[in-house]
């Protein structure tokens, strides 16, 4: 399996995560995301002309929610998603959470306080800044109660769902995401940059 992706892409990471824990080799093709040529090949693959794509013997497959999803049900063996019907439910609902809300609230801060200057897009919208603090606040309390009661997102031990939301957080110190005014998220994301996946994919 090969996937296209882009180091400092959130959505990249959270499919090589997936792919480590699952015990899965893929082939990494690195997409230049500032080059017009890479720009145009990569648009070939995926419409949205967006990393990540995985690319399985002729399958090409983008959302990386849905490739993490993909892999889990590719491995031999797995443990990132539980048996349960109710509690595989239970994951999914976590990783359209993911995509629909925690991910893009996570994404304004971290356009507007990190890749926008390195891309030289001029310096950061207070407006656009404001909006995605106050996104990420209401979403943050959500995560946060969440892991008030269990030390996963989803039961008992690392799974796939907390690679989904963990890999937003991608870089969120140079990005200046106020993850200290929320300790239990603050632990829960130490312990997932604890883990073999993600520190194999630094």
């Amino acid at each position: 399996m090969k996937l296209y992706y882009h180091p400092g892409s959130a959505n990249a990471r959270r499919v090589r995560l997936a792919a480590h824990a699952l015990g899965l080799p893929l082939e990494l093709e690195f997409v230049d995301l500032m080059d017009a040529d890479a720009r145009r090949r990569l648009l070939e693959l995926n419409p949205n002309n967006k990393v990540p794509v995985l690319a399985d013997d002729g399958f090409l497959l983008t959302e990386s929610h849905a490739i993490m999803l993909y892999l889990c049900e590719r491995a031999p063996v797995q443990s990132l998603l539980p048996a349960g019907l109710q509690a595989r439910a239970d994951v999914t609902r976590w990783l359209f959470w993911s995509a629909q809300h925690w991910q893009p609230a996570v994404s304004i801060l971290t356009w507007e306080n990190l890749w926008k200057q390195r891309t030289g897009r001029g310096p950061a919208d207070l407006n656009e800044l404001a909006r995605g603090a106050a996104q990420f606040s209401q979403f943050a309390q959500v995560l946060e109660q969440q892991l008030t009661r269990q030390t996963w997102v989803c039961g008992d031990s690392l799974g796939l769902a907390d690679y989904a939301l963990a890999a937003a957080l991608n870089v969120w110190r140079e990005a200046r995401i106020p993850l200290e005014d929320y300790p239990h998220i603050l632990a829960w994301f130490g312990r997932v940059e604890a883990s073999p996946a993600w520190q194999a994919t630094v």
